[in-house]
């Protein structure tokens, strides 16, 4: 039986635990996300997918009012709530399900943050999700999100520092598959990370489907020329590859 992604974070939790950017996300996705969220005074946030609330924890850092993390993986939350740091109030986690949100309020958030979670879920539950955050969404509100580039996987051979396993699928033929991978540390651990695959069109669907009507604002994030000079060793593998994929709308 394939284990459930509760399963598998419960059980890894310890290698996301961090303080500083260590994942090779942490230096290609998760500052372009942070300064995309800006400003973020007076905001109420929510954090789907928070791990163990490095996102989180930096939302709060750069001016959020409150910051509430929802993970499906009851360590990664124990982990989070362990490193609140006196923010016991304005910074709240619980373990749910993305895919119903019926605790919270309608309208109720200024911004919805999911920094990788949808390569966790189908596209039924994509859609599912992505409905549940228009509703608790505010008018004018924000969503922001980011996911691995649906190309990634069929263009990047299985190596370090970041990977999916494809098999035998196909672009159109393998939504929904599941794709194991890894990505790695700076200190040369790769961790386990997965992929549902959705193509672009995919996306774009869902979030019509959920009622957003602006179009999205869309970035492909890859290794920078600052990234390469920083640490070429590391990040040489991924010149000129696509990455991850960044999502900005209003409700």
């Amino acid at each position: 039986m394939t284990e459930t992604t509760a399963e598998l974070y419960d059980r890894s939790s310890d290698r996301w635990e961090r303080t500083a950017p260590v994942l090779l996300s942490d230096f290609t996705a998760r500052p372009f996300l942070l300064n995309w969220s800006l400003p973020l005074e007076s905001q109420r946030v929510l954090d789907l997918g928070t791990g163990e609330g490095y996102v989180a924890r930096q939302l709060m850092e750069r001016g959020a009012a409150s910051v509430h993390g929802i993970d499906v993986s009851a360590e990664m939350i124990a982990r989070a709530r362990s490193q609140k740091e006196g923010q016991e109030q304005a910074l709240s986690y619980a373990v749910g399900d993305a895919t119903c949100l019926a605790e919270q309020e309608d309208a109720s958030f200024d911004l919805v943050m999911a920094v990788f979670l949808f390569n966790y879920l189908d596209r039924e539950q994509t859609q599912a999700c992505m409905s549940e955050v228009a509703r608790v969404l505010r008018p004018g509100g924000r969503f922001i999100f980011a996911v691995p580039h649906p190309s990634l996987p069929f263009v990047r051979e299985e190596q370090p520092p970041f990977y999916f396993a494809r098999g035998d699928q196909g672009y159109f033929s393998g939504r929904d598959a599941l794709f194991e991978g890894r990505i790695w540390r700076r200190g040369g651990e790769g961790v386990r990370v997965r992929c549902v695959h959705k193509t672009l069109d995919d996306y774009f669907q869902a979030l019509a489907g959920a009622g957003f009507r602006h179009m999205p604002e869309l970035r492909e994030l890859h290794a920078t020329d600052e990234h390469l000079a920083f640490d070429p060793e590391f990040f040489e593998p991924l010149r000129d590859q696509p990455l991850h994929l960044a999502f900005r709308l209003e409700r």
